[in-house]
């Protein structure tokens, strides 16, 4: 089963393309409140800090979790990501649980497997399951499912 398989398709029927939907899926407070504790998460030194401020907007976040400077989860769908144990998120990674498409948004579960690395600067998108000790180089796409124990990189990420 791919990632395509594991998205959830909400169309959005009109003119405008589904972006102009997102306040039908999720209301205006409830991003704001997301974005306040995704900017701790992203800024804050302290990994403790970090974690409870994932936590706060529904991310599970298992022990031993590094979550990089600048790093970014979903602020829409947060409680979509998965962070196993010992997960590593490098600097400025962004995890992604949505795309907003023309006639439609998918959204989907990403699960960082236990002890995983996901390199500075990678995007994962929705719907992807990043393997136990698997290892993501940095700046890379990750547009499938990663292996437990692989190593990928580029764009978009393949088995090195």
């Amino acid at each position: 089963m791919g990632r395509h398989d594991r998205l959830t398709v909400h169309p959005t029927p009109g003119r405008r393309n589904s972006l102009w939907h997102w306040p039908e899926a999720k209301t205006v407070w409830r991003i704001i409140y997301n974005y306040v504790f995704v900017l701790v998460a992203r800024i804050a030194p302290s990994l403790r800090v970090k974690n409870w401020a994932l936590g706060r907007i529904g991310v599970t976040v298992e022990q031993g979790v590094s979550w990089g400077l600048e790093a970014t989860p979903d602020v829409f769908w947060p409680e979509l990501i998965t962070l196993r144990e010992d997960a590593i998120v490098g600097y400025d990674a962004t995890i992604l649980c949505h795309e907003f498409l023309q006639e439609e948004y998918r959204t989907g579960e990403v699960v960082v497997g236990e002890r995983a690395m996901i390199g500075a600067g990678t995007i994962v998108l929705p719907g992807v399951e990043i393997g136990t000790d698997a290892r993501v180089a940095a700046n890379s796409l990750v547009a499938d499912d990663v292996s437990p124990g692989a190593t990928v990189a580029g764009v978009p990420a393949t088995e090195q």
